[in-house]
């Protein structure tokens, strides 16, 4: 029988524990990630048990009368330990609907964990969706990812750029330099987007403090002159490309190509996924070609980011 409790800040060291022994969990998933932003939304995350201890985990949000999972990540499904088969994923999810019910919510909006960051084979919960809770795919986002055994080869253009950088001299560090590199990504997505990062350089630094194995910001220079960077999110096997970018100068000398030649050839080196992130926009409905034409230069090739909504029936 499977019995549900919210989660509770008292409950933070077992959640926490969870996650780093659960097999499709990443530290996104941990409440010192989570919880840097928890001021911006009503959490509502659960703690799902058997008789011999938890099972699962689901981060979520209150929004409304809308179940959310949680909508400060980009993912946050189902969180699971190896115990759970395909019929105790069904259980968890009657449970929940029952759950949600009871608190009066309408609808369910579920963000799955993409299958390039689970240890081990973890999609019970996509098959629940399916046989349990009728759920239709509401949103899908292209993402572009490399398997760094298995390379794509580079298209010519980023090759000669790679090329061309390290003729010119440009140098690729690991850094510490948030400023300066926070101060080049506001710049190009103010310009572009008219937005701001989606953290702040005072979050960035926190989040890389409580983290410094997980956050790693790379950046090309030509001297003491910063030209583009790029912030790693590594997940276990799967590395994520937070944030990419370069200033005009960097652009123009192929700092990103530079920086990702470095990446590939010298410090992903034991069989990595490389996620360059989605270049979708719109619930996945536009897609961003110039974006992902840059990605793809270097070999990336398509995953998908998918939600799912379904009703609470009354």
């Amino acid at each position: 029988m499977i019995a549900i409790t919210r989660y509770t800040p008292e409950s933070e060291k077992e959640w926490d524990d969870f996650v780093r022994t659960s097999k499709n969990g990443t530290f996104l998933l941990e409440r010192s990630y989570m919880d840097y932003h928890h001021d911006r939304f009503k959490d509502h995350s659960l703690i799902f048990h058997d008789d011999k201890g938890p099972v699962a985990l689901l981060p979520a949000n209150e929004d409304g009368d809308t179940f959310c999972s949680h909508q400060g990540l980009t993912y946050g499904g189902l969180v699971m330990n190896e115990r759970v088969t395909a019929a105790m994923a069904c259980e968890i999810f009657t449970r929940l609907n029952l759950y949600l019910k009871e608190k009066h919510f309408q609808q369910v909006l579920y963000k799955a964990i993409p299958w390039i960051y689970h240890q081990l084979p973890a999609e019970e919960d996509l098959y629940a969706l399916f046989k349990v809770c009728d759920a239709r795919l509401t949103a899908r986002d292209v993402a572009s990812v490399i398997f760094t055994q298995h390379p794509v080869k580079w298209r010519r253009d980023r090759r000669f750029g790679a090329k061309r950088a390290a003729a010119m001299g440009i140098e690729v560090t690991m850094s510490d330099d948030y400023e300066g590199f926070w101060s080049v990504l506001t710049g190009n997505l103010q310009e572009k987007y008219a937005v701001n990062p989606v953290h702040s350089l005072e979050e960035i630094r926190l989040l890389s403090r409580r983290f410094p194995e997980r956050i790693r910001l790379f950046v090309a220079k030509m001297g003491e002159r910063l030209l583009g960077g790029t912030v790693l999110y590594c997940c276990g096997q799967t590395v994520h490309a937070q944030y990419i970018s370069a200033s005009s100068e960097g652009k123009h000398l192929h700092a990103i190509d530079a920086i990702f030649g470095h990446l590939l050839t010298e410090v992903l080196t034991h069989g990595e996924i490389l996620d360059f992130g989605k270049s979708t926009e719109h619930m996945g409905h536009l897609l961003n070609e110039t974006l992902i034409y840059q990605k793809e230069g270097f070999g990336g090739r398509a995953v998908c980011y998918d939600w799912y909504v379904w009703g609470i029936k009354p």
